[in-house]
């Protein structure tokens, strides 16, 4: 997602937040939790490393962390600071958290399994199970647009998620849960980002995912929500995930979600502001663990995807757009922290109002990354450049660079 909470912050200046009491996320309690007591999740031959970063970057002021690495020495899963400053509620592995873009990967994932089954294919004309009086509103919408440019960003679409309107909305009712239409109205006749010419440009846009989560519910004639749920979610057994706002929260084991919103070193709790979930951009709430076992179930096992549909989402855009580049429903990112042909690895980053995540596969290391922090690093806050550097930090720690 964009860089917007600056827009926000400067918005909240005599603006009416009518939707701030509704505490509608529940606030988490301590859990029993297994993980923290069995001494296989602290069996990496690197776990004190990777324990004191997370100490470290919560003294230097990120709210709370989860981490679970896996390699071939084993796994690591731990946390550091807090899941509810004002409850006083320490963070623990067992916390789910938002997990921001990274539906975009898992989403990303049905449609490929759909694929398998000749439901869709990604070739097919987006105006196949878009109607055309939608589309011709949008900008470049006219143009030959494909399955496979909305999964892997080449359409230019105009991002709802940039949209100073709807922003101001998010500020007048934070909790409101979106349609895809109601999202779709931030977008139309708005001017594309670029002009429609996938060979040679690509650029992030959420907008490409709210239309593919309604070409899943065209193609199927079912809502997106449950072919997702059925395709992945059930069946990866990832019983602490929900796709929210189709799936209810659970009472008591949500982190809360925090941002500095003035840039003054305080930060607020925002865990309720809704910027669409439940949409195909955003909206999964997950634990380390359950995320785990997607990425292995994906790059690892290879139990979700034929090796072709997996070479599909592994062929990047050359372009590089923020230290990474773009493939279908997925990333090659830390290309530019050691050696270009070694430590990088395929995955998704999450960037929210309130949560931040990543997940990754190094796959010349045979190593997986789970990564929850619960605070925005979509702003340009003082701990947006804390939390880059922790992620850089973990990720050199994998590759021992």
């Amino acid at each position: 997602m964009p860089k917007i909470l600056s827009v926000i912050a400067l918005a909240l200046t005599g603006l009416l937040i009518t939707g701030c009491s509704s505490d509608e996320i529940k606030k988490p309690v301590a859990l029993d939790c297994p993980v923290e007591e069995n001494p296989a999740f602290q069996s990496n031959t690197k776990s004190i490393a990777y324990k004191k970063i997370l100490d470290d970057y919560v003294r230097r002021g990120l709210p709370g962390i989860s981490l679970l690495v896996k390699d071939s020495t084993g796994f690591f899963i731990g946390s550091s600071g807090m899941a509810d400053i004002a409850g006083n509620i320490p963070m623990q592995p067992c916390h789910m958290a938002k997990i921001a873009s990274v539906t975009k990967m898992m989403i990303g994932v049905t449609v490929m399994r759909l694929q398998e089954k000749g439901v869709l294919s990604l070739n097919d004309p987006v105006n196949k199970y878009i109607p055309e009086n939608t589309l011709k509103k949008i900008g470049n919408g006219n143009a030959p647009v494909t399955i496979r440019n909305l999964m892997n960003h080449t359409t230019g679409f105009y991002d709802v998620i940039g949209d100073r309107g709807f922003y101001l909305q998010i500020l007048n009712d934070p909790t409101r849960k979106w349609t895809a239409g109601e999202l779709l109205e931030y977008v139309y006749n708005k001017e594309a980002m670029f002009s429609f010419r996938p060979a040679d440009t690509v650029g992030y846009s959420n907008t490409n995912y709210l239309l593919i989560s309604m070409v899943i519910e065209s193609a199927t004639g079912v809502p997106h929500a449950v072919v997702f749920r059925d395709e992945v979610i059930s069946r990866l057994s990832m019983n602490d995930t929900r796709y929210y706002w189709h799936d209810p929260l659970p009472e008591t084991g949500v982190a809360r979600g925090y941002y500095d919103l003035y840039n003054n070193g305080s930060i607020g709790d925002i865990t309720n502001w809704n910027t669409g979930s439940g949409n195909g951009y955003t909206g999964v709430y997950s634990t380390v663990w359950d995320m785990y076992l997607f990425a292995d179930a994906l790059f690892e096992s290879k139990t979700l995807l034929s090796q072709p549909s997996l070479d599909e989402m592994l062929t990047f855009h050359p372009d590089i757009e923020e230290r990474k580049q773009i493939g279908v429903a997925c990333f090659k990112d830390f290309i530019d922290i050691g050696n270009p042909e070694r430590d990088f690895a395929w995955g998704h980053r999450g960037r929210e109002l309130g949560y931040s995540a990543d997940l990754y596969y190094f796959p010349e290391y045979k190593a997986t990354m789970a990564l929850i922090v619960n605070y925005g690093t979509d702003g340009n806050s003082s701990l947006r450049p804390v939390f880059l550097e922790m992620r850089d930090k973990i990720a050199r720690t994998i590759t021992q660079n």
